[in-house]
């Protein structure tokens, strides 16, 4: 997918846990005028709803309503926007019978399009062709948050593949100088953060190494690069009209609302870059000022829905 210079794809992903201390309170919030109805894992529940972003929402007019699991969806609420991230054919289910009884209600996102990233072949095939390269990043072929489905191993031949469980994705390795761009989307909001990755690979590796090596987990909030001394070659953002295109591209064919984007720049070059993941719905509370963007997010749903 060319814009703006050649977009094309490879891998790489988050997801961690971080903390964050209560404030006093210093005014009583306004009465509730948003009602946002969430059902999220306790994992997603702990790093995303802290308590500054509660207050904040609060100050704002937003409450968070937890979603019970054991009743049915349809008899809770009313909400305004119904905020998710849980896995399974019968919440999609109840999802989308809830969409059809409520459609004054928001739903973020539909279960139809964040089924296309929960397959690393289907989130391929909305950004570039697969071509052959010399060596691989390989990854497991299902996205379902496991620890499994976020290993991830570089095989510097062919034969050595037969080592590593299927089914698995094949990617091609591009050196990048080890920073990775995580580029974060909620809604029409973009918002950009530096993050380490893996090393360069030389022609002198690939000629005198064989075999399949594992890596740690790479890219999390603990590898953060925004306030290290880079070449600022290598430091340097992608341009944001680029990342505008990309964002409102990805937006429309995945009909996405929230998600992030992982993309590399291939040393040596200054505006040839990699999509190299997409997750839905990832790990906003290491995005910095994310209180203030997601609950002018929220607000827009809100206002958007009054309008229709």
């Amino acid at each position: 997918m060319k814009l703006n210079g050649t977009i094309l794809y490879s891998c790489v992903d988050d997801e961690k846990e971080e903390e964050e201390t209560a404030e006093s309170e210093t005014s009583p919030p306004p009465p509730a005028s948003i009602v946002v109805g969430y059902a999220l894992t306790s994992k997603k529940k702990k790093s995303f709803l802290k308590p500054k972003f509660i207050r904040l929402a609060r100050n704002k007019g937003i409450q968070f309503v937890p979603i019970d699991l054991r009743r049915a969806l349809s008899e809770q609420g009313p909400f305004n926007v119904v905020l998710h991230k849980l896995e399974g054919k019968d919440w999609s289910q109840a999802i989308e019978d809830y969409q059809r009884l409520h459609p004054e209600v928001t739903v973020v996102d539909p279960p139809s399009a964040i089924q296309h990233l929960r397959n690393r072949q289907s989130m391929l095939e909305v950004v570039v062709d697969l071509k052959l390269p010399e060596s691989y990043v390989v990854k497991p072929l299902v996205v379902d948050g496991s620890v499994k489905s976020h290993a991830l191993f570089l095989a510097y031949d062919h034969i050595s593949l037969s080592e590593l469980e299927a089914p698995m994705v094949l990617q091609e390795f591009i050196n990048h100088s080890g920073v990775l761009f995580k580029v974060f989307i909620v809604g029409e909001s973009i918002k950009v953060v530096r993050r380490f990755s893996l090393p360069d690979v030389t022609e002198r590796d690939i000629s005198r190494i064989s075999g399949v090596f594992g890596f740690p987990r790479v890219s999390g909030a603990d590898s953060s690069a925004d306030d290290v001394d880079l070449d600022p070659a290598v430091a340097e953002l992608p341009p944001q009209p680029l990342l505008e295109i990309i964002a409102r591209e990805l937006h429309h064919r995945l009909g996405l609302r929230l998600f992030n984007i992982d993309i590399i720049r291939q040393k040596g070059t200054k505006d040839l870059y990699y999509i190299i993941d997409i997750n839905y719905f990832p790990g906003y509370g290491k995005m910095p000022e994310y209180e203030h963007i997601f609950t002018d997010f929220l607000v827009s749903l809100a206002q958007s829905k009054c309008i229709e």
